[in-house]
């Protein structure tokens, strides 16, 4: 049995009011089937070794954010069934929701719907492969869509994507007609906004790690460059010296 809360938006009870749900679209980190663009020069079981502390890290930052705001922290899930891989890694006072949906688009779309019907009063979806935003980031997300009036959050990924996005209630534009997984996206999802007459607050710029390249940059900000009182994505830190440790520097190949 799962020591979180599993909620169902057919069945559940309402959440407390004026939640915003902090949301992370997490797929069980099962090696072989996260991070894949990690392998090599990662092994799958590493991998996912590593997903897991993107997850620690992403949480532990939404439960700091949930102290300074009305955020609350959800793993919102793939697949049903897997919820005990989420012990040790999200905290236990995080809600656990399944994903429904096919498409990645339409994921997004039922994961707004269930947390909405479930009775959060706004809803952020957020990725899992962006371990150092903050937790100011987090909570100004929440804040934001604590005030009056509609308007649209977004955390910009420096590769055209985005690593958050915050909604007062669900208009399905956005979502539509995205070129998910390209530098398209937060382009696209500007203009959906903007046909929408929707103000979108943007947040910090954040990158996501999901290739070599990407994992050298995470190395370099995290432990070569990071000041000594550094307080970001420590799990990920401690695990990323442990590969080095490991493998050697040469795990991250030939960098300019």
């Amino acid at each position: 049995m799962s020591l979180h809360t599993i909620l169902d938006s057919t069945k559940s009870a309402p959440v407390p009011p004026h939640l915003c749900a902090l949301g992370i679209m997490t797929k069980a980190p099962e090696p072989g089937k996260v991070k894949t663009r990690l392998t090599p020069p990662l092994a799958p079981e590493e991998a996912a070794e590593i997903n897991k502390c993107f997850l620690r890290d992403i949480a532990h930052s939404i439960s700091a954010a949930g102290q300074q705001s009305s955020g609350r922290g959800v793993g919102v899930y793939t697949p049903v069934g897997a919820e005990l891989a989420y012990e040790g890694i999200l905290p236990s006072d995080f809600f656990l929701v399944p994903q429904r949906g096919s498409a990645f688009g339409e994921r997004l779309i039922c994961a707004a719907e269930d947390l909405f019907n479930l009775g959060f009063a706004s809803v952020c979806l957020i990725n899992s492969d962006s371990p150092t935003v903050p937790a100011t980031s987090f909570a100004a997300a929440a804040d934001e869509l604590a005030k009056p009036g509609e308007r649209i959050v977004l955390g910009p990924s420096d590769d055209g994507g985005y690593y958050l996005i915050g909604l007062k209630n669900l208009p399905r534009r956005v979502f539509e007609e995205i070129d998910w997984s390209t530098e398209r996206v937060f382009e696209q999802t500007m203009r959906r906004a903007e046909e929408l007459g929707l103000p979108v607050h943007l947040l910090p710029t954040a990158f996501d790690v999901d290739d070599r390249t990407t994992l050298h940059r995470l190395w370099r900000e995290l432990v070569q460059n990071a000041p000594d009182n550094a307080d970001i994505a420590l799990n990920t830190a401690r695990y990323l010296k442990q590969l080095v440790e490991k493998k050697g520097p040469e795990i991250f190949g030939r960098q300019n």
